[in-house]
């Protein structure tokens, strides 16, 4: 059981870290007994966070992080860009690992199809446009 904490008149205990403020500083909440919150902005943010893991995806904070660290901190799809982004796979729900954001949008853009992937790096590659070499002077170009 926790211990009745010392709070100076008009000041109010913080639930998640401890502080202690005065109510002038605090933010609103209509639910509160008081009518204000006992969370900082960042506690909620940071709970939000570790919440959203575990209902999402299933995971803890040390699940998104062990790829990382088990890739010695480099991301596989971009390793200038920090990784910050769960990828699962839609059918199953399984995680996949933790790229940056702009991969993590990508690969949902093609809807995880191997294929689709595949025939935009051959795109970008400049393979699927060029002309195709068939006799001396005879081209033939892709369909």
């Amino acid at each position: 059981m926790r211990g009745k904490a010392d709070v100076p008149a008009g000041h109010k205990l913080r639930g998640t870290c401890g502080g202690i403020k005065p109510h002038g500083e605090r933010r609103r909440h209509a639910g509160a007994s008081d009518a204000l919150s006992t969370r900082r902005a960042a506690c909620r943010a940071v709970q939000g966070r570790r919440d959203h893991l575990k209902r999402q995806y299933g995971i803890t904070e040390a699940g998104r992080d062990g790829p990382i660290a088990s890739q010695g901190g480099a991301r596989r799809t971009c390793p200038s860009a920090p990784a910050a982004h769960v990828d699962h796979c839609h059918g199953t729900g399984r995680v996949r690992g933790v790229p940056c954001f702009s991969r993590n949008a990508a690969l949902g853009q093609f809807k995880d199809r191997p294929d689709a992937i595949r025939r935009a790096a051959a795109y970008v590659e400049g393979i699927a446009w060029k002309p195709t070499l068939v006799a001396p002077g005879v081209y033939r170009l892709p369909s």
